[in-house]
């Protein structure tokens, strides 16, 4: 009998895991079910030709060797939206996944659904097919579309699924819009000031070399043999703590340590906290307004809010969803939200509307941080200028000032 493992969330919102015995999966499932479990992932566990340990296969049609295809968020927004209308134009959902398949523009996507379409033919179901490539969907995608599959509407979870994919793709347009600008000023003030330095000081440094020059110059002129001297070791140097940096926040401990730490910042840290916040506020209550169950869309929620405070606070707040306590109270103690989120997601819950109640916070936070970073933008633009303009005009003058003092000594002599 075949042996499937699977990755579960239970009553209070921890993770399982374990492994089942079951002549397929549609019996998984329904074991699980009974157990009062949420699956998040499911796989078959093979035995291999040797004698080596079971392997995972992603279905009848995929072997072991199967590559990760990561999907862009933006795409997968547009293929769950285009599956929803094929939905509700009465297309049978394997001849949805079948359209999106035949996608030839995005190859990486065909190849994804083609073997959702495979998995669904040969009589899976659709979120438990979508389990199996954790690198293309998320636990949120999963339990959306799991949760329309069980109460029987489907169409309207990927609909749901498809506005909220677009949602934090257009989020996420925003604030990197908002930030090249000022990205690019300061990378054409940093290569304007290296050039200067190695192409145009040295050229001065031999005409000035027999005079007594002041401490500008000099310290202009000590810049320039710096960067002219070792800069290619600097250049170096900085590749190699880049890549030491890239493989420390491959650790999510060090990642969260980073997120905590840049909440506490005096300009960033109101920005990346509304952002966590609205995040949260985003998935949790799509997951409740997609029918999945409170504790298990905390746990989704949890995985997903990028902080190890807020994430902390979700699970403490799990806890006192499953005692019977309000919501509001130990999100509180995070200190994270603000006492407005507060009052508005305790009033929502005394009046059972909880997941409107989200989605009107993650608007307004949304909004609320496209204002501050616009108006940040507004303050930090003219600094880069003005701190470049200044870089220049102080090289400018460490070398103009000895060309003074030479020709007044000319015309002394």
């Amino acid at each position: 009998m075949p042996s499937f493992r699977y990755i579960a969330v239970n009553g209070s919102g921890q993770r399982v895991s374990g492994t089942l015995n079951a002549p397929d999966q549609r019996s998984v499932l329904a074991e699980l079910e009974r157990q009062r479990l949420t699956p998040v992932e499911l796989s078959e566990q093979r035995l291999s030709l040797g004698s080596g340990p079971a392997g995972v296969i992603g279905s009848a049609s995929a072997g072991a060797d199967r590559r990760p295809v990561r999907v862009p968020i933006a795409r997968l927004a547009s293929a769950y939206g285009q599956i929803g209308d094929l939905l509700k134009a009465g297309v049978p959902l394997l001849r949805s996944l079948r359209v999106i398949a035949n996608r030839r523009s995005a190859p990486g996507l065909a190849a994804v659904f083609k073997e959702l379409a495979d998995a669904v033919e040969t009589g899976d179901e659709l979120a438990a097919s979508m389990a199996r490539r954790p690198e293309t969907f998320r636990p949120v995608h999963i339990a959306m579309v799991r949760a329309g599959e069980k109460g029987g509407f489907l169409e309207q979870a990927l609909h749901r699924l498809s506005r909220f994919l677009e949602g934090q793709v257009e989020l996420r347009q925003k604030v990197v819009g908002n930030l090249i600008y000022p990205v690019a000023i300061m990378v054409f003030g940093v290569v304007l000031l290296l050039a200067v330095l190695v192409f145009f000081v040295p050229r001065f440094q031999a005409m000035f070399a027999d005079l007594e020059l002041n401490a500008l110059t000099r310290v202009v002129f000590a810049l320039s043999t710096a960067v002219t001297a070792y800069g290619l070791l600097a250049a170096i140097a900085a590749g190699a703590a880049a890549a030491g940096l890239f493989v420390l926040l491959r650790r999510q401990s060090v990642r969260d340590r980073l997120s905590d730490f840049a909440l506490g910042l005096p300009v960033a840290g109101p920005l990346l906290r509304a952002l966590a916040i609205a995040r949260f506020c985003r998935i949790l209550g799509t997951l409740l307004a997609s029918g999945v169950p409170v504790l298990g869309a905390l746990a989704i929620a949890k995985d997903a809010a990028g902080s190890q405070r807020l994430s902390a606070g979700i699970a403490d707040a799990a806890e006192a969803v499953r005692a019977g306590q309000p919501l509001s109270v130990p999100l509180g103690k995070t200190g994270l939200f603000p006492d407005d989120v507060l009052e508005m997601v305790s009033v929502a819950e005394a009046a059972n509307n909880l997941e409107g109640v989200l989605t009107t916070i993650a608007d307004t936070l949304e909004a609320r941080v496209d204002r501050l970073l616009t108006n940040t933008i507004r303050l930090i633009e003219p600094a880069m200028l003005l701190i470049l303009g200044l870089s220049i005009a102080l090289v400018a003058l460490a070398l103009i000032l000895p060309m003074l003092q030479l020709t007044g000594g000319i015309r002394v002599s």
